[in-house]
């Protein structure tokens, strides 16, 4: 069903009229045509022979053909009896009626094309839909007209046809992070094809790669697990090096025990100073350190204080 669509909204899109292919208003024209016609009547009315007014107009419809007017941007491509005759534009040129014809208007500014590639598979057989713009332009809009009956629709085409070569020549992981590569790639391939054409590749962008839900599922997953797996590799750095400290540091205190009873001294401090504070103090640690009278001391003291208040 999904193809179906996409297959008639392309065929929408190539039978849409080019608006420098359109009918355009020649004002030279109509001057012309205006000024015999005006002429004729004149002719007319002097002589009262209506032929004056006939071959005026007769005049006119064939004058009128004859001035063209091309864009800035646009080249006339002009054919004498079906022969090519060269280039002509821009601004205002001359053709002979019924002999001259403008083949073709070529636009050389740059035209930007969007081309798809669905359901294509990669070189690991996985199913991507890829969405892809190209920016190109005609730099011999002579090979343009001559050399190919479509160039728009050639250039689509031939796009296409190498986003799905590239995509199953590579892999997924490739082909999702390897874009510009891709790009590059793609854009070399894409102006060998259109060069005798007359068309030059500016550029080639990736805009999206859509792969299945599933897939996009088991590769979150794979994400995750490998977050977590350097996540728990980092915590084991981590208790190594807090290992390797406290052996460090146990050697230190080995060799200064003066140093071990400062640092349990101050552990007791930074527990103790909070209000409502209870640390129990084992009794091996109070008689190393001989905190028995300094407890004993500060209880009394505490003792007091609280006697002094209550008196």
């Amino acid at each position: 069903m999904a193809r179906t669509r996409s297959s008639a909204k392309r065929r929408k899109q190539s039978t849409r009229v080019d608006p420098a292919r359109a009918p355009r208003l020649n004002v030279i024209g109509a001057l012309i045509f205006i000024l015999f016609l005006g002429l004729g009547t004149a002719s007319s009315a002097v002589s009262k022979n209506p032929l004056g007014a006939i071959a005026g107009s007769v005049l006119g419809l064939l004058l009128a053909a004859a001035p063209r007017i091309a864009n800035q941007w646009e080249r006339a491509v002009m054919l004498r009896l079906g022969k090519y005759r060269g280039l002509r534009g821009p601004g205002l040129f001359w053709i002979l009626p019924f002999i001259d014809t403008i083949a073709a208007w070529i636009d050389q500014r740059v035209i930007t094309t969007n081309f798809k590639a669905e359901e294509t598979l990669t070189s690991d057989t996985v199913p991507v839909n890829v969405d892809a713009v190209l920016f190109w332009m005609v730099y011999d809009p002579e090979k343009a007209a001559l050399e190919v009956q479509d160039y728009p629709r050639a250039v689509s085409w031939a796009a296409q046809t190498a986003l799905r070569d590239i995509i199953g020549r590579t892999s997924l992981t490739d082909l999702l992070r390897g874009r510009e590569r891709i790009e590059t790639e793609l854009q070399k391939l894409i102006d060998e094809r259109s060069t005798p054409w007359g068309v030059t590749v500016q550029s080639v962008e990736m805009r999206d790669v859509v792969i299945p839900q599933q897939l996009q599922d088991a590769m979150s997953r794979e994400a995750q697990a490998a977050r977590e797996k350097q996540a728990r590799i980092i915590l084991a750095q981590a208790e190594v090096e807090i290992a390797t400290l406290f052996r460090d540091a146990a050697v230190s205190y080995h060799e200064n025990p003066t140093a071990l009873h400062l640092r349990a001294m101050n552990i007791l401090y930074e527990g103790l100073k909070e209000k409502g504070a209870l640390m129990l103090v084992p009794s091996t640690a109070v008689e190393s350190m001989g905190l028995g009278g300094l407890l004993g001391a500060a209880a009394l003291r505490q003792n007091k204080l609280s006697t002094g208040e209550t008196e």
